[in-house]
C-alpha cells in the first residue's frame, strides 16, 4: 500500500520549473505560504531588525526592481533587513517574504551585486524548490521505509545497514537536488538582474567576494551548494545571454546610497 501511494504521489506531483527541468511539488502554494509565512513571522520575533533607513532604502529598492521585472507585485512583499552583522545570507519565501542580513551588506558591495543574490533568492520562489526540496525528501524517506521494511522480510536488515542507506540518500538523492536548485536559481537569477537592468557582470564579481569571505568550504558532494568556481562557471555560461538582456533593458535602477 506505502508503495502504491508513493508511485501515486510521484505521478501527481510531476512539474517544470522554468528552465524546462522536470521536477516533484506535491504541496499547493497556500500550503507553502502559510508555511513561509509562519518561519518569517518567527525569524522577526527572534532576530533584531535594522533600522538603519538608508540600508532599509537601498534594499527595498533593489528587491522592488526586482520584484517588477519578474512581474511580482512589490507592495504584496515584506522586505526586511536583519540587523547580523556575522550573517552573509539573504532569503527568500513562499509567502511573499525577502529577508536580507546586514553582513551581506559588507560582501555585496554594490546595487548590482546586491541584486544577484537578491535575484538567485527570488529565482528560488518562482521555480518553487522549497516544495520540491520537502517533496523530494518525503518521498525519499517513503522510500527508505519501503526498502527496509523488504530487508527486514528478508532478514537482512541492521543498523549499519540502514544507517548506509540513509546516508546514501542523502549524498545521492536530496544534495545533489539541492546543488540542482542552487545552480537553477543562479541562472534565474542572472537573467533576472539583467532584465531589470543590473549589470550582470557583477554576480561573477560577488562570488570571488563570496569566496574571499568564505575560505574553504566541504567538499562540494558532500555540500548542498555548489563550489563557488563552479557557480562562477555556470554563471559565465550564461553571461552572453544575460548581457544581450541587460543591453535590452529599458530602465537601470537608481537606488539611494546605503
Amino acid at each position: 500500500m506505502l508503495a502504491i501511494l508513493l508511485v501515486s504521489a510521484f505521478l501527481s506531483g510531476c512539474s517544470v520549473s522554468p528552465t524546462g527541468r522536470n521536477q516533484l511539488t506535491l504541496y499547493s502554494e497556500d500550503t507553502m505560504a502559510q508555511q513561509g509565512s509562519q518561519s518569517f513571522e518567527e525569524m522577526k520575533q527572534q532576530l533584531p531588525i535594522s533600522q538603519d533607513t538608508k540600508i532599509n532604502r537601498n534594499v527595498q529598492c533593489v528587491a522592488e526592481a526586482l520584484l517588477k521585472t519578474a512581474e511580482l507585485k512589490p507592495v504584496e512583499w515584506e522586505i526586511v533587513v536583519f540587523d547580523q552583522p556575522d550573517t552573509v545570507n539573504a532569503f527568500a519565501l513562499p509567502g511573499r517574504k525577502i529577508g536580507v542580513y546586514t553582513g551581506l551588506l559588507d560582501v555585496a558591495k554594490t546595487d548590482d551585486q546586491l541584486a544577484a543574490v537578491v535575484g538567485h533568492e527570488i529565482g528560488h520562489v518562482l521555480a518553487h524548490h522549497g516544495n520540491e526540496r520537502v517533496s523530494t525528501t518525503m518521498i525519499t524517506q517513503a522510500g527508505l521505509a519501503i526498502l527496509l521494511i523488504g530487508l527486514q522480510t528478508q532478514d537482512m536488515n541492521s543498523p549499519e545497514l540502514t544507517a548506509a542507506l540513509t546516508g546514501g540518500a542523502q549524498i545521492g538523492i536530496i544534495l545533489p537536488f539541492s546543488r540542482a536548485h542552487e545552480s537553477e536559481a543562479d541562472t534565474i537569477g542572472l537573467l533576472l538582474m539583467a532584465r531589470a537592468g543590473f549589470d550582470p557582470k557583477a554576480s561573477v564579481v560577488l562570488w570571488q567576494n563570496m569566496s574571499q569571505a568564505g575560505g574553504d568550504g566541504p567538499p562540494q558532494f558532500l555540500s548542498t551548494h555548489p563550489s563557488n568556481e563552479s557557480r562562477i562557471e555556470g554563471l559565465e555560461s550564461h553571461m552572453d545571454e544575460a548581457m544581450a538582456l541587460y543591453r535590452e533593458a529599458a530602465h537601470h535602477p537608481q537606488c539611494p546610497a546605503r
